[in-house]
């Protein structure tokens, strides 16, 4: 599927911006323009943006109920009450309760914590775990990265003497459940300047007002944490600026130098021991393994790793979990196959719609939100993957960039008996009778509201350059834009009118990829790049036509590339100059 290349050249006011900033970018004009692009309005913000601060991140007390959540935790921890931490079963409920247990035991070791299992109590918070809590006598339970919509069981857990103090980030409802305090960005009106915190990123500021009450100083005691929140903001696909990216680079560089043992295990499964850890890393090998025991197993034993204080046990901990997480990419590569066969043979169900909604009752529970990101990486459409479990279907859905899947399944939520989530992610639960209703409304919703070009992928362009612009102090430059992510997601150039330098091939087993040396006429060098599963344009690149290219700039320190540079070509076209 082709792509909409997106690039709109400055506005004049945005030049003039540009022009005041050049100096914090060391006179680099193309690296202003990704600044301004970034939403930067100063000298200052620049600054403050390529040097992330912690004391830069905001006063916890500015999120509402703050106050509450602090004076009923003290006062649980004054009278000696039993606290439990309770969390969400993925990577960044596990993570937000791993960091609060963590902190909290420095101080008290009334204390214990509760990850729900995805096939016995199902998502955010059960009866089955209020009964447990008021058996072993829990008075207040700190629940994290979910919560906001658990009005019934509040209420239930408040007859039983238990409170709640909710710390989330999904969207709430009008009416809000009977916690003693609810820490959420998202609340109607809430002045707290970060909207979009992970589950992990409350929990981190909920721990920093605490801190603050009782006069605790040692903040590295709190910031040694920031490893945690680095993941789970990677993994939750958060936005990627302000206070998150404060958390994420000080998380990132804690993660490279001294990571928690549990963390250090599965640095050590996934061979990145010496290595540069980035956002990728995170998102593509330690976010998964993490998330392998909830999807497989357990979430309990992913925070088990966590918290653990002993590099053997935390090492054979990480072991049982990169099995999950093996395991777990057996079952998404034969689901997604079966959904893609289910579709080749049923092609009503994507003919002519905007949408995608599949049902299979024998699939498994912890797969299909992974398998709705395929379908809808393939088939660029919003896509809801159902299955069967503990008498209803359940389910996971994934967007597009720019619709907001979440308005949708809003608009059929009579039809469902809970659903929960974010703009570009829902899971809900609806009977098994509904799923037909569901489908047609969720597509009549979809086909009213997306947009045309939101039916395409879209290739934002940052900067046009020249390879002359590309030089050493331009690509150390670039270094300062890490950590990226949704909001500041690694910079996409463009270069008009690029040549083989006569030696690019094609690679790969089917031979789909192109590996080139490419020349323009701003410069002699010649810059290595890679171009996967472009074939088609090898004929014409190998002709030594002129070609456009969009990439990101990768440093490399592979033989052959003594620049230490290769171009990640994202698109290709034949020129037209």
């Amino acid at each position: 599927m082709s792509n909409n290349w997106n690039y709109q050249p400055l506005t004049l006011a945005q030049q003039a911006l540009a022009e005041d900033i050049l100096q914090e970018c060391g006179g680099m004009a193309p690296l202003a323009e990704l600044l301004v692009r970034r939403g930067v309005k100063s000298s200052q913000e620049a600054r403050a943006f390529l040097e992330p601060s912690i004391s830069d991140l905001h006063d916890p007390f500015l999120m509402p109920d703050m106050e509450k959540a602090v004076n009923r935790l003290n006062r649980a921890m004054g009278a000696k009450e039993r606290i439990m931490v309770y969390g969400d079963y993925d990577v960044d409920g596990t993570t937000a309760v791993a960091l609060v247990y963590k902190y909290l035991q420095n101080y008290y070791s009334n204390i214990e914590y509760y990850i729900p299992t995805r096939y016995d109590d199902g998502y955010g918070i059960s009866m089955k775990s209020i009964d447990y809590a008021a058996e072993n006598d829990v008075k207040l339970i700190i629940v994290l990265d979910c919560g906001i919509k658990a009005i019934e069981e509040i209420k239930y857990a408040k007859e039983k003497g238990i409170d709640f103090i909710i710390c989330d980030h999904h969207v709430p409802d009008e009416e809000l459940p009977p916690a003693v305090a609810i820490l959420n960005p998202k609340m109607p009106g809430s002045p707290y300047p970060c909207t979009h915190l992970s589950g992990c990123g409350v929990g981190f500021k909920f721990m920093q007002g605490f801190a603050l009450s009782n006069g605790l100083t040692n903040h590295n005691e709190l910031n040694s944490l920031l490893d945690l929140v680095a993941v789970s903001i990677a993994a939750d696909l958060v936005p990627m600026i302000g206070e998150n990216r404060i958390m994420a680079y000080h998380g990132l560089r804690r993660l490279n130098s001294n990571p928690n043992l549990g963390l250090r295990s599965v640095i050590r499964l996934c061979k990145l021991t010496n290595k540069t850890i980035t956002i990728s890393d995170v998102i593509f090998k330690i976010g998964p393994r993490i998330n392998a025991s909830g999807r497989m197993q357990s979430g309990a034993e992913a925070v088990e790793l966590l918290v653990s204080r002993d590099l053997h046990d935390a090492y054979e901990k990480g072991k049982a979990i990169d099995q999950y997480n093996n395991d777990r990419k057996e079952l998404d590569k034969r689901i997604t196959d079966e959904a893609n066969e289910i579709i080749e043979k049923n092609v009503e169900i994507i003919e002519g719609k905007r949408s995608i909604v599949i049902y299979n009752k024998n699939w498994h529970k912890g797969i299909i939100g992974i398998v709705a990101s395929r379908l809808t990486e393939l088939y660029y459409k919003p896509s809801v993957v159902l299955t069967y479990s503990n008498g209803y279907a359940t389910g996971s859905s994934r967007s597009v960039q720019g619709f907001d899947i979440y308005s949708a399944v809003n608009s059929t939520r009579d039809l469902l008996e809970n659903f929960g989530g974010h703009t570009y992610a829902v899971g809900m639960t609806l009977k098994e009778e509904n799923i037909e209703e569901f489908s047609r409304r969720f597509e009549e919703y979809v086909a009213d509201h997306i947009q045309p070009n939101q039916l395409v992928p879209q290739l934002d362009i940052d900067a046009t350059i020249e390879f002359a612009d590309i030089t050493p102090e331009f690509v150390a430059s670039l270094r300062k834009f890490n950590p990226y992510g949704p909001a500041n997601q690694k910079p996409v150039f463009r270069t008009m009118a690029v040549f083989d330098f006569g030696t690019s091939r094609l690679v790969g087993k089917n031979q789909e990829h192109i590996k080139l040396e490419l020349e323009d006429n701003s410069t002699s060098r010649v810059l290595n790049a890679i171009a996967f599963n472009m074939s088609q344009y090898f004929e014409h690149i190998h002709s030594h036509k002129p070609i456009d290219i969009c990439y990101t700039i990768e440093e490399s320190n592979r033989k052959g590339h003594e620049d230490g540079v290769q171009l990640m070509i994202r698109d290709i076209r034949p020129s037209k100059s």
